[in-house]
């Protein structure tokens, strides 16, 4: 656009106001943090004394209460096993986010596996909240989109294969 100014480049203030708004607005890991200081810092530049510190800025964030890493992976795992995903795809989230090892693994146990899956099944109309029973080519797709959706294949098929309006047994 002609005529608007890039926006000045960061100092440790400016860094620190920017972080503290982007914490206030939105639940975040100290990884997703990282990762928004790191892009304003390639899109502005630095302007501070010294080099700019966004990992001695997150840690404070941490110490401080504002980011809970724990409380971020309980959170964002609940809502994907509510929305019907399974533990490989609540994993692979999580890692995204940069949640560590220990607290993905923790967060995952907590992810009731069986309900994910029915709810995905019933948000998908697959199996047992199907109208009809599906082609060999529909059950593959059926089958492909619970792969996807994170859950494993034995739980899949026997969503996949349940008759219209009779959920399968939970083993």
């Amino acid at each position: 656009m002609p005529g608007k100014r890039p926006p000045p480049p960061l100092d440790a203030d400016a860094l620190r106001d920017l972080a503290l708004r982007h914490v206030s607005r939105f639940a975040l890991s100290r990884g997703k943090l990282l990762a928004y200081l790191n892009r304003k810092l390639r899109e502005r530049g630095w302007a501070g004394d010294g080099p700019a510190a966004p990992e001695a800025l997150a840690d404070r964030f941490v110490d401080l209460g504002y980011i809970d890493d724990a409380g971020y992976a309980a959170m964002k795992s609940a809502a994907l096993a509510r929305r019907g995903y399974g533990a490989r795809r609540i994993d692979e989230t999580l890692r995204a986010a940069g949640i560590a090892e220990p607290t993905r693994q923790e967060a995952g146990a907590q992810a009731d596996r069986w309900a994910a899956a029915e709810r995905f099944a019933r948000r998908k109309r697959i199996g047992p909240y199907a109208d009809t029973l599906p082609d060999p080519k529909q059950r593959d797709k059926a089958i492909a989109a619970f792969l996807r959706a994170g859950h494993d294949y034995d739980l899949a098929r026997r969503w996949v294969d349940a008759r219209p309006g009779e959920p399968p047994e939970e083993a």
